[in-house]
């Protein structure tokens, strides 16, 4: 008990520091200065990033590559849309007051400059294994463009812990307990399922990861947006109030009410910035390893599409949820996490409550199928091809094993290690900007180029 007790208290300060103050002022920070180095990129070329994410869907096959771009994306939107956008967001407010959600939005606006850096280094450096598949990431690009192979292998340690536990435990649990909670059925059933669904993609390797996730992801996220867009547009007289409220609150201490303890602008940034790198990922190194995999020549083609992932996630489903709780009014209830959204969605509408546990439910098996393939890349690296398979079928066994399990001891260290993980990406990130402004810069000035000699054949043509 005493082992125990020294154990938590040592997690305890290691977490303390992986997701204080000064971790997410470096993962902002960093989010700021490749803003800047990149000239606001994610705002100047945010609507022709999602123009290839979401129009272009025809892919050059004949690119290197394993999977799609909208695969690549639907497999990290599939790790990252989960329980953050449900439990994070209230419980970001809950505690920090409407005013977080302000704090969540210029998170994941200087985030999408994060991704898209992490992305981009992620196809330069990436390889083909020998299995023929592309394997990329913050271990490779570190390795490789900084001749750093130890902080590589760190930050893949972290990676591989962090699937098995954030990506799989806990997400499992999660998925049981709010069957049980709704639905009676035992976690052992909800286990047993899991782990059947789980294998039925995971075995298939990233192209059956991508297809799912191509197919699943859209109508999961469409599926949780529809019941919120529901209940803000028969709110929508509202709205404005709303959103001055979270403007307003961001700047200002929230009192006390109902069930609100009140909040200080510092803590309404602290909770909007933690949750919104918890919800969005950006500068922990996860999403780039799916970025890896994409059909492309271009780091940049597929570093555009990335960074919308954080505009998707952060910008449209969070502050979904977010105006949720607050046009409802359970914001100031008391309750907070999954809790507090079930009761919004609740008071929004009847029946409202199953649209957020059956969320809950896609959200976490989703997050189940991409972290899997972010911990079998890690372990590849760490020790070969011949690793993947025995972490699979270690992974699909844990799925079962966290849907049972007491986890609160488990979740302090994957938490943990999830946040230690960003520790060496950053640094890959930082040291390796310049390569990101070059390749953007040589990206850019040769499709200028193709357009003005485009103009000139056409004027050409006239004459």
């Amino acid at each position: 008990m005493e082992f125990m007790t020294l154990l938590e208290g040592i997690i305890g300060k290691v977490g303390a520091f992986a997701w204080g103050p000064p971790m997410l002022i470096l993962l902002v920070g960093t989010g700021i200065w490749l803003t800047f180095s990149l000239r606001g990129l994610q705002f100047r070329k945010l609507w022709y990033a999602l123009y290839l994410a979401l129009i272009k869907r025809k892919e050059d096959t004949d690119e290197p590559g394993d999977i799609t771009h909208f695969q690549a994306l639907m497999t990290a939107l599939s790790a990252t849309v989960g329980t953050g956008n449900i439990a994070g967001v209230a419980t970001a407010i809950a505690v920090g007051g409407p005013g977080a959600l302000f704090w969540m939005w210029i998170t994941g606006l200087v985030g999408m400059a994060t991704k898209y850096a992490e992305a981009l280094l992620a196809v330069k450096y990436r390889i083909v294994d020998e299995n023929g598949e592309m394997s990329g990431g913050p271990m490779y690009y570190i390795s490789r463009g900084l001749n750093m192979r130890w902080l590589g292998s760190t930050f893949a340690t972290f990676a591989a812990i962090a699937a098995i536990g954030t990506g799989n435990m806990v997400q499992s649990n999660s998925v049981a307990d709010a069957v049980e909670a709704t639905y009676h059925i035992s976690p052992v059933v909800t286990g047993i399922i899991l782990m059947i669904a789980t294998a039925a993609v995971v075995l298939g390797g990233i192209k059956k990861i991508g297809q799912v996730t191509g197919f699943f992801v859209p109508i999961m996220i469409l599926f949780y947006m529809g019941g919120a867009s529901y209940i803000i547009l028969i709110n929508i007289s509202a709205v404005p109030d709303a959103l001055a409220l979270i403007v307003e609150q961001a700047f200002n201490p929230t009192a006390a009410v109902g069930g609100f303890a009140g909040s200080t602008v510092m803590l309404a940034l602290r909770m909007g910035v933690a949750r919104g790198i918890f919800s969005n990922e950006s500068g922990l190194g996860s999403a780039p390893i799916a970025a890896a995999a994409a059909q492309t020549k271009q780091p940049v083609t597929q570093a555009l599409v990335s960074m919308t992932q954080t505009f998707i996630d952060t910008l449209i489903v969070c502050t979904m949820t977010g105006l949720v709780l607050i046009l409802t009014g359970v914001w100031s209830n008391g309750a907070t996490g999954a809790e507090l959204t079930t009761l919004g969605f609740g008071a929004g509408f009847a029946g409202g409550e199953h649209v957020v546990t059956i969320g809950l439910i896609l959200f976490a098996f989703s997050t189940t199928l991409g972290w899997c393939y972010y911990g079998e890349k890690s372990v590849e690296f760490l020790f070969g091809i011949k690793a993947i398979k025995p972490y699979r079928l270690l992974f699909i066994l844990f799925v079962g094993v966290g849907a049972v399990a007491k986890l609160s001891l488990v979740w302090n260290i994957c938490d943990t290690v999830n946040g230690l993980m960003a520790v060496p990406n950053l640094i890959g990130l930082l040291l390796l900007s310049p390569v990101v402004v070059a390749e953007t810069k040589k990206y850019f000035a040769k499709q200028e180029g193709k357009s003005t000699n485009l103009e000139s054949s056409t004027a050409e043509t006239k004459k």
